[in-house]
């Protein structure tokens, strides 16, 4: 296991010098600079300040040493400095990057026991009502834009019905404790974690509903039957862990697509998350965050599938050391 993870942590390495190689040259490649946004909003208006700044941002100096030296701070740990906020740009991203993981992390187990459930319905109740229920469910969840829905729901539940606040992350003046602010957070997170988690649904249905039934063709579910044993144990023990494998692989690849698909949810909803700081820092080009959050966001896409790889020993024996 220690093996492992060695191995995929130096994979990791490259792999992230690629993409903040990449990510750089495509920045380089967008015409514009924060100092053109700060001179068309009359902050700078100086000549000569605009090219103090310039030499103190480094804007100066050839691309090609730009990249060397961001790589050095990234390597450092340091991923430059925001003028917007007028704070490193790790103390930017750290003050939302929380908010944006919990979304995410709750949208995706919503996602997997909801597409995963409906997956073995629709198996073991193939070619009824129910597999044509899952289906209708599945599309209709992938076909309707994650806005539209998250709207939708806005207008059911927190404008019709008064069950939810419209948005934001916590209740402005609340101070009762720790356990009634993690359940005014978990009340706000509902409709949003919600909104993300069945757009994502439908995938892990169609998948879990294809596995299910791969799996109970196989010799061992067979045997297991005639063992005697109770059709929900075999269901549960014996066909849903071994389709389990493809969901969760599924799981490791839309970690980066729903990293993603929350900037807009948290738009919606007013979430305090890093979607909100990504959108203002592209429109006042405000590059260093940007970066960071490509960067960021990164590594905790190769982290989470370094975790599914070590989920894959756990649940598949047969793949260790592999």
């Amino acid at each position: 296991m220690l093996a492992l993870i060695l191995r995929r942590l130096l994979q990791a390495v490259p792999l992230l010098l690629g993409v903040v190689v990449l990510n750089f040259t495509l920045i380089q490649m967008v015409p514009g600079t924060f100092l053109d946004v700060m001179t068309a909003e009359q902050q700078v208006t100086d000549q000569a300040m605009i090219e103090r700044l310039r030499v103190t941002y480094g804007m100066d100096q050839p691309p090609a040493v730009q990249l060397l030296k961001y790589i050095g701070s990234v390597a450092r740990l340091d991923l430059g400095y925001s003028y917007r906020h007028n704070l490193p740009v790790i103390d930017v991203l750290w003050a939302h990057l929380p908010a944006t993981l919990l979304l995410m992390l709750a949208a995706l187990l919503i996602a997997v026991l909801v597409g995963s459930t409906a997956g073995i319905v629709s198996a073991l109740k193939v070619n009824t009502w129910w597999d044509t229920a899952v289906s209708v469910f599945a599309v209709l969840c992938f076909a309707a834009p994650s806005f539209w829905l998250g709207i939708m729901l806005i207008i059911l539940f927190c404008v019709k019905l008064g069950w939810f606040p419209v948005g934001g992350m916590l209740t402005i003046g609340l101070d009762d404790g720790f356990w009634t602010q993690a359940l005014d957070i978990l009340h706000h997170l509902f409709l949003p974690a919600l909104t993300l988690g069945l757009f994502y649904s439908a995938n892990y249905a169609r998948v879990m509903r294809a596995s299910m039934l791969e799996v109970s063709r196989m010799d061992h579910v067979r045997t297991a039957y005639a063992k005697g044993l109770k059709h929900s144990t075999v269901v549960l023990r014996h066909m849903a862990r071994n389709a389990m494998l493809p969901v969760v692989t599924l799981f490791g690849l839309q970690l980066g697509a729903v990293l993603g698909g929350s900037i807009v949810v948290e738009a919606v909803f007013s979430w305090p998350g890093i979607g909100g700081v990504l959108f203002d820092s592209v429109m006042s080009r405000n590059y260093p965050v940007v970066l960071g959050i490509l960067v960021l966001s990164s590594a905790v896409v190769i982290l989470s599938n370094i975790l599914i790889d070590l989920l894959y020993v756990r649940l598949d024996p047969r793949i260790k050391g592999h």
